[in-house]
Order: C-alpha cells, then sequence, then structure tokens
C-alpha cells in the first residue's frame, strides 16, 4: 500500500504537472470506488473548475479544486493517479477507473486494478471533519520526541502497532515502521508504554529520517506502485528489514525473523539488536 513517501511523491508530481489545468471532462468508469458521491453528481461538480492544488494528507492525495471541492484519493494497494498525454500504455489504462479531462488534451486516471482504493469528493467542512480524525503528521515540526514519547506511554498496544494507528501518527504503514523500528533498535512487539523517553526519541528521529530518505528516491515498488509518470520508487534498493526476512541483519548479521504474530501483517525484525 502506497504510504507516506509514496503519496507525496504522487502529490508533487501532480502539483507540478496538473495545478492550473481545469477539468473539461470527467467520466467514472468503475463507481465502486467512488465515495461520498454518486457519478452522475461526481462529474457534475468537478467539470470546468480548476485544480487549484495537489498535496498529501497521511496516506491521501488531494486535489483542491476552484469550487472549493476537494478530489480525496487513497491509492491502497494497487491505486495509482497517471497523467496521460497519449502516451499512456493500454496495460494502464485499462485498468482506469475514474479518468478527468484536462484542457490542454491530457487526462488524469485514477487507475487501480483490484479496485481497493477509494476517489471521494468532499465540500470544505466535510473535508475538515475528514481529517480531524487524523493523527499528527511525522514530517511537520510538532512532532517532536516528546509528542511521541507523551503519544506511547499512553498506549499497551504493541508499539509497530502504535506506529501504523493513523488517529495517532499519520501516513505510516508496514514498511516504515518495521524499517524505523529496527533503525531505532526496539522490538516492534514491546508494549508501547515501556518505551523509555530516550528511546522514544530515537524512534522519532528514524521515523522522519527513512520518510525523508524514502521521499528523495520517491518512495518503495515492490510491485504495484508507481508515481504519476508511471516509473518505480527507488527506494526498495535501501530497504534493511522489510521484504528480506531470512537474510543477515544488516547490523550485527544475526538472521532477520518475518513474523505475523503482532499485528496480522508482516514484521520483520532483528532479535539480537532490537529489544
Amino acid at each position: 500500500m502506497p504510504e507516506l513517501p509514496e503519496t507525496e511523491t504522487i502529490a508533487r508530481d501532480l502539483d507540478r504537472a496538473v495545478t492550473g489545468a481545469r477539468i473539461v471532462g470527467a467520466r467514472v468508469i468503475r463507481s465502486d470506488v467512488l465515495r461520498e458521491v454518486r457519478p452522475a453528481v461526481f462529474v457534475r461538480r468537478v467539470k470546468e473548475t480548476s485544480i487549484e492544488r495537489c498535496w498529501r494528507r497521511a496516506k491521501l492525495v488531494v486535489l483542491d479544486l476552484s469550487s472549493g471541492d476537494r478530489i480525496v484519493v487513497q491509492p491502497r494497494f494497487t491505486g495509482a493517479l497517471l497523467i496521460d498525454g497519449g502516451n499512456l500504455p493500454e496495460s494502464e489504462r485499462r485498468y482506469s477507473t475514474v479518468e478527468l479531462t484536462l484542457d490542454d488534451g491530457r487526462r488524469l486516471h485514477y487507475r487501480d486494478i483490484r479496485r481497493l482504493g477509494t476517489v471521494a469528493l468532499m465540500n470544505p467542512e466535510r473535508f475538515a471533519r475528514y481529517v480531524a480524525a487524523l493523527g499528527v503528521e511525522p514530517l511537520d515540526p510538532s512532532f517532536t520526541r516528546e509528542h511521541l514519547s507523551v503519544l506511547l506511554r499512553g498506549s499497551r498496544q504493541a508499539i509497530k502497532k502504535v506506529l501504523m494507528d493513523q488517529r495517532a501518527i499519520a501516513g505510516v504503514g508496514n514498511i516504515y515502521a518495521n524499517e524505523a523500528l529496527w533503525r531505532a533498535g526496539i522490538d516492534p512487539s514491546r508494549v508501547a508504554n515501556r518505551v523509555a523517553p530516550e528511546e522514544a526519541g530515537r524512534l522519532r528521529d528514524a521515523i522522519v529520517d527513512v520518510l525523508t530518505e524514502s521521499i528523495a528516491l520517491r518512495g518503495t515498488s515492490f510491485r504495484d506502485y508507481r508515481d504519476a509518470s508511471g516509473a518505480r520508487g527507488g527506494f526498495v534498493d535501501r530497504l534493511a528489514v522489510y521484504g528480506r526476512a531470512g537474510d543477515a541483519c544488516p547490523r550485527c548479521s544475526a538472521r532477520l525473523i518475518g513474523t505475523h504474530a503482532i499485528d496480522g501483517r508482516m514484521t520483520v525484525l532483528c532479535a539480537r539488536c532490537q529489544r
């Protein structure tokens, strides 16, 4: 699933490429991806509006329209926002679920092979309520060592589950929770309120560092993630633990362990150097 670095990459690409463009046509090809609005209403409300800004909140890509509405895309596992200047491969175009035609002739597709992602249209009041339930942005200055320490002290859950709870910290998913905990030397199954303040500080820095580094390399691609031009992310070659169960730990050379016991998702850790 695209996490913060992947959705940040998509949003930045779109902001450079389509901000200022006018939407002259819209098509809903697969209505099961729509949320908050019916297909005919979606088409009517977005047509003849201009895209004023593209940005990210948590794992969402947000397109601000001149009408005040916002198109809110959650790509999930196989979703992607792709700009089509006429050369988009048919293998990508065939999975288009929502298509926006821009005034310069380009099209913006929401492509989703498994159709597990969503496209919503929200007015300002609805959007404000929606994002109010999300947690702190980990790249925001307010995400301090002290903030994370207080957050962890209030939870009896495994620390990895806290990091992935979007109501607590927005944008961190399975890939980067694994990586940050390995960098900080903390066992993902450790109860959150047993993490000492100095460890929380180390973890906060690891989260910020791994997210920043991944954004610089345009995210992580295993199978389905693509940026707005259809290209793959390059951070996969920098992963220390995620997807590497059975390999040697890059820090101590012990064998990395893979388990689904903590949260039902694949957790990879080093039992020797994560405590």
